[in-house]
């Protein structure tokens, strides 16, 4: 599938995205070196550190963190009652999916703690150098802070389909609904019931409106970002979708994005 041609029609200036299958096929189209803001796209890295630690036991899950009866557990799979952006508390743990950068943040602080390092190095110790994402760096907060080019969220795409940094049971534990039946709004899409998330990636599910393909299997998972980017994967084909541009998110992707998705899965899927 001619990727350029899927795109030529958004109002970017510049485009990266990619098309690849766990078979090591790959289809790409716009400058694959040239670093973008992966602003939410951030948070796919971020959960896989957290798996890595996960692992390590340098976290458990069910460890107390955030509000009073939250645990890790809550705190990425948006559930802790964390406001989106500071410490207030808007509801009980478990009760609504609140999607929070702040919970990311205080997550991301007690690995570093736990660790001993600062979180920017964790992340590039347990992620970004494994995986060749060279380019690729955090620059500000563990939820929205990663700067890099399209090169590298392939790299993450492709550990997100065979993973080598986690066990295959891990990334299943992940990639499942965490507190299922939980309603929430979904940023830019409003409220959806349920709002299925697993543990730091938002899963497809039954969700309508949403920027996921429309006939991706609900199952898929991955995140969108408000600077114009995300990245999607389907473990039941074996397929992911890449991409970044210089536009922010708005009205032209929700009608985009699940086009060129669609287009993706009906060209790859066998």
């Amino acid at each position: 599938m001619p990727l350029l041609d899927a795109v030529a029609s958004w109002p970017v200036t510049t485009a990266a995205v990619a098309a690849l299958d766990r078979g090591g096929g790959i289809d790409t189209a716009g400058p694959t070196t040239q670093p973008f803001a992966w602003a939410s796209v951030t948070k796919i890295a971020t959960a896989l550190a957290s798996w890595v630690a996960l692992e390590e036991g340098t976290l458990v899950l069910d460890d107390a963190a955030g509000p009073p009866g939250s645990t890790v557990r809550h705190l990425l799979a948006h559930a802790s009652g964390l406001a989106p952006d500071s410490a207030a508390v808007l509801a009980p743990p478990g009760e609504r999916r609140i999607y929070s950068n702040r919970g990311f943040e205080v997550v991301a602080g007690m690995v570093a703690d736990r660790s001993g390092l600062p979180f920017e190095r964790y992340l590039a110790e347990a992620v970004f150098e494994p995986l060749g994402m060279t380019a690729t760096r955090l620059t500000g907060s563990p939820a929205s802070g990663a700067e890099g080019p399209l090169d590298d969220l392939v790299a993450l795409a492709r550990e997100l389909l065979a993973p080598t940094l986690v066990s295959a049971a891990t990334l299943d534990l992940a990639t499942r609904v965490t507190f299922p039946g939980l309603a929430g709004v979904l940023p830019g899409y409003g409220r959806q019931d349920p709002n299925d998330w697993g543990l730091g990636v938002e899963l497809r599910g039954r969700k309508s409106p949403h920027w996921m393909p429309q006939h991706a299997s609900p199952g898929t998972f991955g995140h969108f970002g408000r600077a114009g980017g995300f990245l999607w994967v389907e473990p039941d084909s074996g397929i992911a979708c890449a991409c970044l541009t210089d536009q922010d998110f708005g009205p032209w992707a929700i009608d985009a994005w699940p086009a060129l998705g669609d287009a993706v899965l009906d060209h790859r899927r066998p």
